[in-house]
């Protein structure tokens, strides 16, 4: 039987069936309406994560949990939000983007919706911890890694410090509403709220989400030849552990790591789960407090699209210390500026921390691809899961330190000094000197 040849790489783009050639330059490019609908997917995401520092006041007065017992929970379901991202990030390259974060928005809808049953302090650990941490650590920023590594060549920091914000804007929308929703109607229903936008984001992942370029017969943003759709990659799990042993065996990883890991505790395993219930200590409303941290997201999205931009053009190195150096200093001032109301300096706070806030992820991705290239999504998942161990830990010693102390002072004064620790760690990782395959040079 005669083989058709195989066309050399130069005449793929003319292959592309006529109605799926790439697309002119006059018409917006299919990749941005890609990151447009991984824009909503992740907005919807950050309604999962907005709801357990709203949990711990109403499950401690009707159940009697400790902050503590709650706290755990809760750091479960970020260590197994970050420990799935690069796991997740492989299974994307096996089964493609669309179907793996629908089976991890229906997963996050079946946790999420059993807990209004729940009785014992196990099972919330369990439904929230282990159901919701699996389902949304696939949806982590690994998902933004990949989407922005396949479909862009240029503006990948732009892009990434866009899809970052998305969960500042999901923070946004759903922190004011849920505290809402709790202050009148319950837990519980504010639950099914998450369950509910859980449930409608999965169908319009599968219906607008594309998992490469090829796809639709284009290349990826910026790129000057088509790029074929590769093959799917089998053996996730051992791709995953195998991009890690590469990873660790150089001192770049660790550095990115332990700052990364910093990083998660200071904003998601202390501020987001423990601002609330801090301020309400300080006789601040539930609800002022929740719009204090919903207020924190309007500059996240300023400060994390303005990050990406200066990631295209500065070190990132510089801008890392820069970040956390700020944030450690913003945070030794925060114990003196809780009251039971609401101040211009509390304001500059928020308006401070909010611009910082996730600023650090653009520059931590532009490292891991400077380093790892092809690699870098699997990477920087485990990078993220050192982020979300860390916010694990001060998720939980943040609530036994609460029982122990009667308030949450030495964790923000310990979490100060660990950001001041992470700039001077920013500083220690040095540049590469020949860039990683697949990656692409970086402003000195």
């Amino acid at each position: 039987m005669t083989q058709t040849p195989e066309l050399p790489a130069q005449t793929l783009a003319d292959a592309v069936p006529d109605d799926s050639r790439p697309l002119r330059a006059t018409r917006v490019h299919r990749a941005w309406s890609v990151a447009a609908a991984a824009f909503v997917t992740l907005i919807g995401a950050a309604g999962f994560a907005s709801l357990p520092g709203l949990l711990i006041e109403p499950l401690n007065g009707e159940f009697g949990w400790s902050r503590g017992m709650i706290g755990l929970a809760v750091s479960v379901n970020l260590a197994l939000y970050g420990v799935t991202a690069p796991f997740a990030a492989a299974l994307m390259d096996r089964f493609g983007i669309r179907r793996v974060v629908a089976a991890a928005l229906l997963t996050i809808a079946t946790g999420a919706g059993l807990t209004v049953f729940m009785t014992a302090s196990w099972q919330l650990v369990v439904l929230w911890g282990v159901l919701v941490g699996l389902g949304s650590g696939s949806m982590a920023l690994a998902f933004a890694t990949t989407v922005t590594n396949r479909w862009f060549e240029h503006r990948r920091g732009l892009v990434t410090g866009i899809l970052t914000a998305a969960g500042a804007a999901g923070q946004l929308i759903f922190l004011p509403l849920l505290s809402v929703i709790i202050e009148h109607a319950g837990w519980r229903a504010a639950t099914l709220t998450v369950t509910g936008a859980a449930v409608v984001v999965a169908p319009l992942v599968y219906l607008l989400l594309r998992d490469h370029p090829a796809d639709v017969g284009v290349a990826p943003y910026g790129a000057k030849e088509f790029v074929p759709k590769p093959p799917p990659v089998t053996g996730a799990a051992t791709r995953a552990v195998k991009a890690l042993g590469n990873a660790a065996r150089g001192g770049p990883f660790w550095l990115l790591a332990g700052t990364f890991a910093i990083c998660g505790a200071s904003t998601n395993g202390l501020v987001k789960t423990h601002f609330v219930p801090a301020a309400h200590d300080h006789g601040m409303p539930v609800t002022a407090a929740a719009s204090l941290l919903a207020v924190i997201g309007v500059f996240d999205i300023a400060g994390t699209i303005a990050s990406g931009w200066f990631t295209d053009r500065f070190s990132p190195r510089r801008l890392l210390a820069t970040y956390y150096g700020l944030r450690g200093l913003s945070l030794m001032f925060l114990p003196v500026l809780l009251g039971d109301s609401v101040h211009p300096p509390m304001v500059l706070f928020i308006v401070f921390y909010g611009l910082d806030w996730v600023a650090t992820v653009p520059p931590t991705i532009a490292l891991c691809r400077e380093y790892y290239g092809a690699d870098s999504a699997i990477v920087f998942g485990w990078v993220l899961a050192s982020h979300q161990v860390g916010a694990a830990l001060v998720a939980f010693l943040g609530g036994v330190a609460r029982d122990t102390f009667g308030s949450y002072n030495v964790v923000w004064y310990s979490s100060g000094a660990l950001c001041a620790l992470a700039a001077l760690m920013s500083l220690a990782i040095r540049r590469r000197a020949t860039p990683a395959s697949g990656a692409l040079p970086l402003a000195a």
